[in-house]
């Protein structure tokens, strides 16, 4: 799928995820989310479900943050053997949900750096920013990043859960592209066969257009109008 869908699917399926959790521990980590988590989470699994796609040169996760993006795509491409290969496997998903726990104990203001960035990537896939002016949609992306990342920050939300919702949006993006054409090798590096190959739709073809990508944006509204009690949110006049 194209960017902004993977996006979109990242923060349904934080939405669809947060009833579920809400209340309960697992694997040692109890879920107690607010307003600030659920917002939190669904930027968090809408960058996270770009990830993968840093195998590829043109990628939107790829253009995100210019110079430093492209290197890293390169190098992935090159470590995970090229797009749509090691990126999108079960591997990389817990490598990297692995890898973001292990910052969020580590250091507060890694948490912080590291959810400004995926807010970024979130924002960026999203669409938010001018298509034909780069400068400009870079100056916008970045206020608006660090205005909400500051934003949660001074709500005090809790990250503890961000390893897990890196690793959910990462597999959320697999499932993405399963039901394209392509498919996606999840078994990587035991196995490289991709699943689904050539069974799904085209990337950015009428379905993708026409049926995923509204359906995705009536479920973040849906779940919006669900999760959140706007009469205590919203101000009294």
């Amino acid at each position: 799928m194209m960017g902004h869908s993977h996006a979109l699917s990242g923060v349904v399926g934080w939405m669809a995820v947060v009833p579920l959790v809400q209340g309960r521990e697992f694997l040692g980590l109890s879920f107690h989310l607010g307003p600030g988590e659920i917002i939190a989470g669904s930027l968090v699994c809408a960058g996270a479900a770009l990830l993968p796609d840093l195998d590829h040169k043109s990628a939107t996760v790829t253009k995100t943050y210019g110079k430093v993006t492209e290197t890293l795509s390169g190098m992935l491409g090159f470590l995970f053997g090229g797009h749509r290969m090691g990126t999108h496997s079960f591997f990389f998903a817990v490598l990297m949900g692995v890898l973001v726990q292990l910052l969020a104990l580590w250091s507060e203001m890694a948490v912080q750096v590291f959810v400004f960035l995926l807010i970024g990537i979130a924002l960026q896939g999203l669409g938010f920013g001018l298509d034909k002016n780069r400068v400009a949609s870079g100056v916008i992306n970045a206020m608006a990043t660090a205005g909400i990342t500051l934003a949660l920050y001074t709500a005090g939300v809790n990250y503890s859960w961000l390893g897990l919702a890196v690793a959910f949006g990462v597999m959320l993006h697999f499932f993405g592209d399963m039901v394209t054409k392509m498919g996606v090798p999840l078994f990587w590096p035991f196995y490289k066969k991709r699943l689904g190959q050539g069974k799904g739709f085209a990337t950015d073809g009428p379905v993708e257009k026409k049926l995923v990508t509204p359906l995705l944006t009536t479920g973040v509204i849906v779940g919006a109008l669900y999760l959140f009690d706007w009469p205590t949110l919203l101000p009294e006049y």
